[in-house]
Protein backbone atom coordinates (compact mmCIF):
# COMPACT_ATOMS: atom_id res chain seq x y z
CA UNK A 1 0.00 0.00 0.00
CA UNK A 2 2.83 2.42 0.82
CA UNK A 3 4.37 2.10 -2.65
CA UNK A 4 1.00 2.73 -4.29
CA UNK A 5 0.33 5.81 -2.17
CA UNK A 6 3.82 7.19 -2.82
CA UNK A 7 3.34 6.60 -6.54
CA UNK A 8 0.00 8.43 -6.73
CA UNK A 9 1.32 11.32 -4.65
CA UNK A 10 2.91 12.72 -7.82
CA UNK A 11 0.52 14.68 -10.11
CA UNK A 12 2.22 13.47 -13.30
CA UNK A 13 1.81 9.84 -12.27
CA UNK A 14 -1.85 10.47 -11.42
CA UNK A 15 -2.33 11.97 -14.88
CA UNK A 16 -0.68 8.91 -16.43
CA UNK A 17 -3.04 6.63 -14.50
CA UNK A 18 -6.00 8.55 -15.90
CA UNK A 19 -4.60 8.09 -19.42
CA UNK A 20 -4.25 4.33 -19.04
CA UNK A 21 -7.42 3.79 -17.01
CA UNK A 22 -9.69 2.66 -19.84
CA UNK A 23 -7.32 1.32 -22.47
CA UNK A 24 -3.84 0.11 -23.15
CA UNK A 25 -1.64 3.02 -24.23
CA UNK A 26 1.80 2.89 -25.88
CA UNK A 27 4.64 4.57 -23.99
CA UNK A 28 5.26 6.97 -26.87
CA UNK A 29 1.69 8.24 -26.74
CA UNK A 30 1.94 8.71 -22.98
CA UNK A 31 5.19 10.66 -23.39
CA UNK A 32 3.56 12.76 -26.11
CA UNK A 33 0.92 13.92 -23.63
CA UNK A 34 3.64 15.48 -21.45
CA UNK A 35 5.72 17.68 -23.78
CA UNK A 36 7.07 19.65 -20.82
CA UNK A 37 8.73 16.50 -19.43
CA UNK A 38 11.62 14.61 -21.04
CA UNK A 39 10.96 11.11 -22.34
CA UNK A 40 13.41 9.62 -19.82
CA UNK A 41 11.48 11.34 -17.02
CA UNK A 42 8.19 9.90 -18.34
CA UNK A 43 9.86 6.48 -18.51
CA UNK A 44 10.89 6.83 -14.87
CA UNK A 45 7.31 7.68 -13.90
CA UNK A 46 6.10 4.60 -15.77
CA UNK A 47 8.70 2.41 -14.03
CA UNK A 48 7.58 3.78 -10.66
CA UNK A 49 3.94 3.01 -11.44
CA UNK A 50 4.85 -0.50 -12.60
CA UNK A 51 7.01 -1.16 -9.53
CA UNK A 52 4.11 -0.08 -7.30
CA UNK A 53 1.83 -2.56 -9.08
CA UNK A 54 -0.42 0.16 -10.49
CA UNK A 55 0.08 -0.56 -14.19
CA UNK A 56 0.60 -3.64 -16.32
CA UNK A 57 3.27 -3.47 -19.00
CA UNK A 58 3.01 -5.45 -22.23
CA UNK A 59 5.93 -5.61 -24.61
CA UNK A 60 5.42 -6.00 -28.33
CA UNK A 61 8.76 -5.91 -30.10
CA UNK A 62 10.48 -2.74 -28.98
CA UNK A 63 7.24 -1.07 -27.91
CA UNK A 64 5.72 -1.02 -24.44
CA UNK A 65 2.04 -0.69 -23.69
CA UNK A 66 0.65 0.33 -20.32
CA UNK A 67 -2.72 -0.28 -18.73
CA UNK A 68 -4.09 0.45 -15.25
CA UNK A 69 -4.13 -2.37 -12.71
CA UNK A 70 -7.10 -1.34 -10.53
CA UNK A 71 -6.27 -4.07 -8.03
CA UNK A 72 -2.98 -2.27 -7.40
CA UNK A 73 -4.93 0.38 -5.52
CA UNK A 74 -7.25 -2.03 -3.71
CA UNK A 75 -5.43 -2.03 -0.36
CA UNK A 76 -5.08 1.76 -0.37
CA UNK A 77 -8.74 2.19 -1.32
CA UNK A 78 -9.83 -0.13 1.50
CA UNK A 79 -7.74 1.84 3.98
CA UNK A 80 -9.07 5.21 2.78
CA UNK A 81 -12.66 3.97 2.79
CA UNK A 82 -12.28 2.77 6.38
CA UNK A 83 -10.95 6.18 7.38
CA UNK A 84 -13.75 7.94 5.51
CA UNK A 85 -16.51 5.75 6.97
CA UNK A 86 -15.18 6.33 10.50
CA UNK A 87 -15.24 10.08 9.95
CA UNK A 88 -18.71 9.94 8.42
CA UNK A 89 -19.98 7.92 11.37
CA UNK A 90 -18.66 10.53 13.80
CA UNK A 91 -20.15 13.32 11.72
CA UNK A 92 -23.52 11.57 11.63
CA UNK A 93 -23.55 11.02 15.41
CA UNK A 94 -22.65 14.67 16.04
CA UNK A 95 -25.34 15.90 13.62
CA UNK A 96 -27.94 13.68 15.30
CA UNK A 97 -26.85 14.95 18.74
CA UNK A 98 -27.19 18.57 17.59
CA UNK A 99 -30.58 17.82 16.05
CA UNK A 100 -31.82 16.32 19.30
CA UNK A 101 -30.54 19.35 21.22
CA UNK A 102 -32.26 21.71 18.78
CA UNK A 103 -35.60 19.89 19.13
CA UNK A 104 -35.31 19.50 22.89
CA UNK A 105 -35.14 15.69 22.77
CA UNK A 106 -33.07 13.84 25.32
CA UNK A 107 -30.57 11.12 24.56
CA UNK A 108 -30.56 7.76 26.38
CA UNK A 109 -28.73 9.29 29.38
CA UNK A 110 -31.45 11.86 29.88
CA UNK A 111 -29.36 14.84 28.86
CA UNK A 112 -29.59 17.10 25.85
Amino acid sequence: MDDALRAVADPTRRAILVLVRDREVPAGEIAGRFPEISRPAVSQHLRTLAAAGLVDVRRAGNRRFYRLRPEGLAEAVTFLESMWSTSLGRLQREAEREERADTGEHDAKGSL
